[in-house]
């Protein structure tokens, strides 16, 4: 991975403490509903002098609203989650490519766009959950999922889930489209349920009995781990886990990014935001408020993520798994995976 320079990030701070007595704004679409993230804006504004207008919505309204605006928009940020999102803000052309040595030097590569009309700033890991009183043999690959020795213990999100998406077109990434659909029918063989309510709600099955194994990002069982997380947290010690594929391609990870809107009217201030995002500050905060792993490597991971333990991420580039996105979506109709 890359590492950071010190006269980049020299750079970086400098820019920000000469712009603090600029007058200026931003405009920003966000589809992230975290309310820790006010805590970024605001050490922002500080910094910077800048005034950060939000518009917050559901990610797809968002880039509606942004196509619909045109040329128009007065968007100059759009930031949400997962990578199935970011490609699908490219392919509708709302965002533009940025050109910083800040954003190429401290976001490595493998999260960022081709045309580095995207980047990951947090990342959260895709693993498998499994109740420690009835499992004693948990996967330790998403291939094992499939394996009918598992038929009627796993709880999953809906196909229309964008973190499932992502995964599945990793799986088609790494391997070809005939396995990945023998694997996605094989996961249908395996629900003990129909698919049904958000990660939170499949481990909570497993604490309920509906299931013995959950498939869910880490961000959620951090924050239970973190804060009260009613029909988790008290129980979250008979829930194991497994970071998958260690001795192979390692454990899948999803982002949470940004980038420049195609017709940005503020572009100075978009681009000094999203290379905002990559300091070490904005970093640890992405990690201490909402339980993410950081992008930029090298940054203190929060104590809740931190109790997951370490382990070895897929460096897959999401670029790449971007384009398998359309064929996972008509590979889950295939299976008729809910």
């Amino acid at each position: 991975m890359l590492k950071p320079s010190t006269c980049i990030v020299a750079a970086l701070v400098a820019t920000l403490a000469t712009t603090a007595s600029a007058d200026g704004e931003l405009n920003l679409y966000s589809s992230r509903h975290y309310d820790t993230d006010e805590r970024l804006y605001t050490d922002f504004e500080d910094a910077t002098g800048i005034t950060i207008n939000r518009i917050e919505g559901k990610a797809d309204e968002l880039i509606a609203r942004m196509q619909a605006e045109g040329a128009n928009s007065p968007a100059d940020v759009l930031l949400t989650v997962d990578t199935s999102r970011l490609q699908r803000a490219k392919e509708a052309g709302v965002l533009q490519s940025v050109d910083s040595a800040v954003l190429e030097t401290r976001v490595p590569a493998y999260l960022q766009d081709a045309d580095n009309q995207w980047f990951g700033f947090s990342q959260r890991s895709r693993i498998i959950f499994y109740d420690k009183n009835d499992v004693t043999d948990p996967p330790q690959t998403y291939a094992e999922l499939a394996d009918p020795k598992y038929k009627g213990m796993v709880c999953i999100r809906s196909s229309s889930n964008t973190y499932n998406q992502t995964l599945l077109a990793s799986i088609i990434t790494h391997t070809n489209e005939a396995a990945a659909k023998e694997w996605a029918q094989g996961i249908v063989d395996n629900m003990a349920r129909k698919p049904q309510g958000g990660d939170t709600d499949q481990m909570r099955g497993i604490i309920s009995g509906e299931c013995e194994i959950a498939v869910a990002n880490t961000y959620y069982f951090a924050r239970a781990i973190r804060t009260d997380v009613k029909g988790l947290s008290e129980q979250r010690e008979t829930i194991g886990w497994v970071f998958p594929d260690q001795d192979g391609n390692g454990a899948h990870m999803n982002l949470s990014g940004g980038g420049m809107a195609a017709h940005a009217p503020n572009r100075e201030n978009a681009i000094k935001f999203l290379e905002y995002l990559s300091s070490d500050s904005a970093q640890v905060y992405f990690s201490a408020g909402n339980d993410e792993y950081p992008s930029v490597p090298g940054v203190a991971l929060s104590p809740s993520i931190a109790e997951l333990g370490f382990f070895k991420p897929d460096d897959v580039n999401l670029s790449e798994v971007a384009n398998n996105l359309p064929a996972a979506q008509r590979i889950f109709n295939e299976v008729n995976w809910e």
